[in-house]
């Protein structure tokens, strides 16, 4: 189930591991390791083997290589055996060799399980409704209109208080900056390592107010920068050794006067993603000379706004400040104290003191009344985005609880009165609270759908938003969730939904929004503060699943503030698939019954045998023994980088399953893609064709047109994903490729979300041995620094 560069939260807040470059007065290269070691969601593949159940096919041994394995199955290479161990046995160490002897099916029907670290690529799935242009267009409005969203927040506050070339014709330290920006652009590496977590997602803001039946307008496109200002840019940009393909990203990210703040402040570089400090290091040599220094304080800020920035793609609205100074003292800053109060005294940051509550310690007690004793404090720094976004979404959510509409009492009684079980459980709590949360896991989906239908049938304006197409489709198809139900890109866009009334608020009287868990702080504040007085939010997922792609832990802060009812499905997901997932979630690796199939283990020893076992499963073995074609089985590994991550395994598939030249980008009519309108949101999808317009896409149901220069950045094959872009998603069959190396990628919540992306038949390529039962056991998900319990707290002690 983030840009949009998936990255893993190993590396917690504080640890960059870049560091200062003292000598080279041009640009650096870039730093290849974030790409094939072993990152989160850009991390390697190398394999061990695990030795439970195998398969043979004509005749040979699950791995052609005298590995002992249990239940070896007899027939002619389908999918064999059943009931399997989770996480036993060993299989024959390393191996040079990258496939089995023999094509060999999959093998070992039964429970394998597994959990890795989540965060990633920041690429969850979302809606891509619209057609052709009117969807590319608006998906290059995001950011601007993102922009006017947080300006409106603030002015509240204040009342308040062929392939693509990319630079072929550079060479040198230009070329390796230019491939560092573009690869990250285009998803390829991790903006940075510093913070290694998923990207964050530029959010769809609301549309100006409108009525039905006019459709929200959708927001102007950013306007390009001026032609001169590309130009005085491009010639600062040679000067400091940089390539000069930058010169529209700097420009459009410096703004009016663009050339002359770069001269001044070289190290502004830092603002295009990509670069790194010690490139702007180069840079700034080059433009300054002898006045460059690792103590200029121009160097101070823009690297604390870098570290924030890199704070945020891993996930955190804020940095504890001595996480902030040690970082910066990494990065060769001599005083990181005064670097960070520069930038708060520069209005480019923002600082809070937040009061600590320790697990288990009470309250202070004050003995005397004229002496209050201080309570501890933590100390935060923050960018303003994310903080205006976290506060308003506090009040937001105070505003929602402390005004349910009495009104509407009878009509909620009708609801609940026409309801049974878990969804009229869910009902009379929604009809006496304006915020309820809802758990449960895939079954658990047809409680809100039935508040839904029983809702819509009592005259309530009801609405029911998913975060991807596909959990739109599911959802629809359940009783209940016929009609009302869209996407929440789709809601906030005016594309879909019920559209506004004069103050810009939605007519509803109930929204309910499943895959809560990957909401975002931005996202979450702009459902909250379009939603009117009165209005009811139902907030539905199921809490075991990666977090967002973009910063915040929204649902997770909500469940543990318990500012307000929460419901827990009592409906378990069904069959052996709904077992193992269930208990992964639970924290254990439990063997399961898998009669039918549903369950196999593919014992590895290497990542050439990964990927060959993979390649096998996907186009042989799952179609002819289970029944499900190629183009419905999904392959969700830990990373993008290394000989079994998803660049490798798509190289594969690609081949075995659609081989052409890639004569357009490197795709092909047929080939699966996975499309990124903006970053932090990916749609799986197919290619059409292409002519002189782009290249034309079929993304869930819709017809998309992405033009030739956006092809590199916005499209990827979609083969093989992350499991952050699988999140939200389901699909008929999975195989899930956990290779030796990719180890330390695991956790819980990882191996829970990858497994439970299949519906029917899930395969386990399996090489990492006893690390896939111990990171179930032992590996929770990464914790992220955020305010909005504080926030939360504070709003409810008023």
């Amino acid at each position: 189930m983030s840009t949009e560069p998936e990255t893993t939260e190993e590396a917690g807040p504080g640890t960059p591991e870049t560091t200062d470059t003292a000598g080279d007065p041009r640009v650096q290269g870039p730093d290849t390791a974030p790409d094939e070691d072993g990152t989160a969601e850009d991390g390697p593949a190398a394999p061990g083997s695990e030795g439970t159940e195998a398969a043979a096919d004509e005749g040979d041994s699950a791995d052609g290589r005298g590995q002992t394995d249990s239940g070896a199955a007899e027939g002619e290479g389908d999918v064999a055996g059943s009931g399997a161990g989770a996480g036993s046995g060993t299989a024959g160490g390393e191996g040079d060799s990258g496939a089995t002897e023999g094509e060999g099916d999959s093998a070992g029907s039964g429970a394998a399980a597994g959990s890795g670290t989540a965060e990633g690529e920041g690429d969850s799935g979302a809606a891509a409704g619209g057609e052709g242009g009117a969807q590319l267009s608006e998906a290059e409005a995001e950011l601007a209109a993102q922009k006017v969203e947080r300006e409106r927040i603030q002015r509240r506050k204040a009342d308040k208080q062929g392939p693509i070339a990319s630079g072929a014709k550079l060479s040198g330290k230009a070329a390796d900056l230019l491939a560092a920006v573009r690869a990250v652009e285009s998803g390829e590496k991790p903006t940075a390592t510093v913070f290694a977590e998923p990207a964050p997602e530029p959010r769809r803001p609301a549309p100006e107010p409108v009525r039905r039946p006019q459709p929200a307008p959708a927001p102007a496109a950013p306007a390009a920068p001026p032609v001169e200002s590309v130009d005085a840019v491009r010639r600062v940009l040679g000067e400091g050794g940089a390539p000069d393909a930058l010169a529209p990203q700097v420009a459009a990210a410096l703004g009016e006067g663009a050339a002359a703040s770069l001269r001044e402040d070289p190290w502004q570089l830092l603002r295009v993603g990509g670069v790194r400090p010690d490139q702007a290091d180069g840079f700034a040599r080059a433009l300054l000379g002898a006045a460059c220094g690792p103590d200029d304080e121009r160097r101070g800020r823009a690297l604390t706004g870098w570290l924030l920035e890199q704070a945020a793609l891993a996930g955190h609205t804020a940095l504890e400040l001595p996480a902030l100074t040690a970082a910066l003292g990494r990065q060769g800053v001599p005083d990181p104290d005064a670097a960070v109060q520069s930038t708060l005294a520069e209005g480019e940051a923002l600082v809070f003191q937040d009061a600590l509550e320790e697990p288990g310690t009470p309250a202070p007690q004050n003995t005397d009344e004229d002496v209050e004793e201080e309570r501890p404090v933590r100390v935060l720094v923050g960018l303003e985005r994310y903080a205006l976004a976290e506060e308003s979404l506090a009040d937001g959510l105070a505003r929602l609880v402390n005004s349910p509409a009495k009104e509407a009492g009878q009509a909620w009684e009708a609801t609940a009165a026409g309801l049974s079980g878990g969804a009229a459980e869910l009902a009379r709590a929604v009809a006496g609270h304006g915020l309820v949360l809802h758990t449960g896991g895939e079954a658990a989906r047809a409680e809100p759908a039935a508040l839904l239908g029983a809702a819509r049938a009592t005259g309530l304006r009801a609405f029911a938003a998913c975060h991807t197409p596909d959990g739109h489709r599911r959802l629809a198809a359940l009783p209940g969730a016929e009609q009302g139900v869209g996407t929440v890109a789709g809601l906030l866009s005016g594309a879909e939904g019920p559209g506004r009334d004069a103050e810009g608020a939605l007519e509803l009287d109930l929204l309910i929004v499943l895959d809560a868990p990957q909401l975002d702080v931005e996202t979450a504040a702009m459902l909250v503060e379009s939603l009117p007085d009165g209005a009811r939010l139902v907030l539905s997922g199921d809490p075991g699943v990666l977090w967002s792609a973009g910063p915040g832990r929204v649902f997770a802060d909500l469940l543990a503030s318990r500012v307000c009812p929460q419901t827990a499905s009592r409906v378990p997901d069904p069959g052996p698939l709904g077992e193992l997932v269930s208990g992964v979630g639970a924290g254990e690796l439990n063997q399961v019954d898998a009669p039918g199939k549903e369950i196999v283990i593919v014992p590895v020893r290497d990542a050439g045998e990964a990927v060959h076992r993979t390649v096998q499963l996907v186009a042989d073995s799952v179609p002819r023994a289970i029944g499900i074609p190629a183009d419905q089985t999904v392959v969700i590994t830990p990373g993008h980088g290394g000989a079994a991550g998803t660049r490798a395994l798509n190289t594969a598939l690609k081949e075995r399953l659609n081989p052409g030249p890639g004569r357009f980008g490197g795709f092909d009519p047929g080939d699966r893609i996975a499309y990124s309108p903006a970053p932090g949101r990916t749609v799986p999808g197919v290619v059409v064709r292409a002519d002189t317009d782009g290249l034309h896409l079929s993304c869930a149901g819709a017809a998309v047109v992405v033009p030739r220069e956006r092809v590199e950045s916005c499209v990827r094959p979609g083969w093989a994903l992350t499991a952050h872009q699988a999140v939200g998603a389901r699909w008929p069959a999975a195989v899930v490729v956990l290779p030796g190396d990719a180890a330390q990628a695991l956790s819980r919540p990882w191996v829970y979300t990858a497994f439970g992306r299949a519906d029917r038949h899930l395969s386990v390529v399996h090489g990492v041995e006893q690390a896939l039962p111990k990171a179930v056991a032992e590996v929770p998900a990464k914790s992220r620094t955020t305010r909005l319990r504080t926030l939360l707290r504070t709003q409810e002690a008023d």
